[in-house]
């Protein structure tokens, strides 16, 4: 008769152990029951990078990387790009369900009215050297503004978490557009509550000597549904951030600068910034076969291509490279994209991509259209922040409201020498 256990034999002492099956997944404090003797600690498992270990049980997003599919809270990501917003994304992440029209309009009331950011945090970000990369500014801006809300400390309190919930979703994109005109030497441009989310975002980003500005809708759109493609993706490095320093109980802008800082990083929220360096270098489209051939020798890995999770073609990259048609319509064709599509052409043809199911993902064709609609190079990863402060939010909401949770303490296998006793230096060799 099957059951939902696995039978473990110990070769090294001939015991058999019986450990339950929940979920595809055996709880590893199990298998301590396996060891060799009393003074013995019990087996542990070894995961660098945790390939094979589920550290939490999460409603939020669910990813089948080899059908190319997500879903945010059971919904399709095609269908929130084709027909949600931003703001009624990040209400579904948060609370599981979609708002009813009162539901949704008080939320974008709440986060509309707490975008301006105290006069302070512009001495603060005044206090950056001019050429200080934007997301450095981000990371360090968005640590500060727990020592403007110190009621923040009080996580288990659900008005209080609510209360940052909608100031960290509301001030991102300030505290982003904030960093960027000081990078450029521009006066800040203060939010503008008549707009949408992302087109407050452009007039704080782009405003200049017009008494109102006014985004074009195309573009408008666009950064929206991007923003809705980043904004949730199951454990990744920097989620697993925001839970980790979330799980000692540190206060919500603190985790958050700590999932920034993780994102900071090439191989996370930098890679479509790579992705552009890579295209330049190809320069044209006659040079993409031999710089292929530098790619499988091992000499690079190519950028945008491949993913942890995903073994089939990224969903979120087929929704982009449609947004991108529509953005070159109003800023004029990135020349980029066509080195792009012929470089995606070659390589899906090529057997050494093609069997190690090295797929373009999102971040292939997202810096291009940011490149069109003009935003520097430098402020791709804060791009990606803004669009992720949703997710991490509820994956640390779930966290602390997930009785199974502890603070994060991962095992080791120590590897140094064993006990030795202390020389004085004038007898050390």
């Amino acid at each position: 008769m099957p059951k939902d256990t696995l039978s473990v034999i110990d070769n090294r002492t001939g015991k058999q152990y019986e450990l339950p099956i929940e979920s595809g997944t055996i709880r590893a404090v199990d298998l301590r029951q396996i060891k060799l003797g009393d003074g013995d600690q019990g087996l542990e498992t070894y995961d660098p990078g945790f390939l094979n270990t589920a550290a939490c049980r999460s409603a939020i997003s669910f990813i089948d990387g080899d059908k190319g599919i997500l879903r945010y809270r059971g919904y399709p990501i095609e269908q929130l790009a084709e027909r949600s917003t931003f703001l009624e994304t990040a209400y579904l992440l948060l609370n599981g369900e979609l708002p009813s029209a009162a539901e949704l309009d008080s939320w974008v009331f709440n986060i509309t009215h707490h975008t301006i950011v105290h006069e302070s945090i512009k001495k603060f970000i005044d206090g950056f050297h001019h050429d200080a990369h934007p997301m450095g500014m981000f990371v360090s801006t968005v640590a500060a503004l727990s020592t403007f809300y110190p009621e923040a400390k009080h996580i288990q309190d659900e008005t209080s978490r609510r209360n940052q919930i909608f100031r960290l979703i509301a001030k991102t994109p300030t505290l982003a557009a904030f960093a960027h005109r000081h990078s450029v030497g521009l006066p800040y441009a203060y939010p503008d509550n008549d707009l949408s989310y992302t087109g407050n975002f452009l007039n704080m980003m782009f405003k200049t000597t017009e008494v109102k500005y006014t985004p074009n809708k195309t573009l408008e759109r666009a950064l929206d549904v991007l923003l809705i493609l980043h904004a949730d993706h199951e454990q990744n490095c920097s989620t697993s951030a925001m839970r980790g320093v979330g799980s000692s109980h540190a206060d919500p802008y603190s985790a958050m600068a700590a999932a920034a800082a993780a994102l900071y990083g090439p191989l996370h929220g930098g890679a479509n910034e790579e992705v552009l360096r890579t295209l330049r270098e190809i320069g044209s489209k006659d040079r993409i076969p031999a710089y292929i051939d530098r790619v499988k020798r091992g000499e690079f890995r190519l950028f945008g291509f491949g993913h942890r999770i995903y073994k089939n073609y990224d969903p979120r990259a087929t929704i982009i490279k449609r947004i991108a048609e529509e953005v070159f319509e109003v800023t004029g064709k990135n020349p980029l994209i066509d080195i792009a599509v012929e470089l995606e052409r070659i390589a899906l043809q090529d057997d050494y991509f093609v069997s190690r199911k090295l797929y373009p993902n999102v971040d292939f064709y997202s810096g291009i259209i940011y490149e069109a609609m003009k935003f520097p190079i430098d402020m791709f990863p804060v791009l990606f922040a803004i669009g992720r402060t949703p997710g991490w939010l509820a994956q640390w909401q779930e966290m602390l409201l997930d009785k199974d949770q502890k603070i994060a303490r991962p095992r080791q296998i120590y590897t140094g020498p064993d006990k030795r006793d202390y020389v004085a230096i004038e007898n050390r060799g």
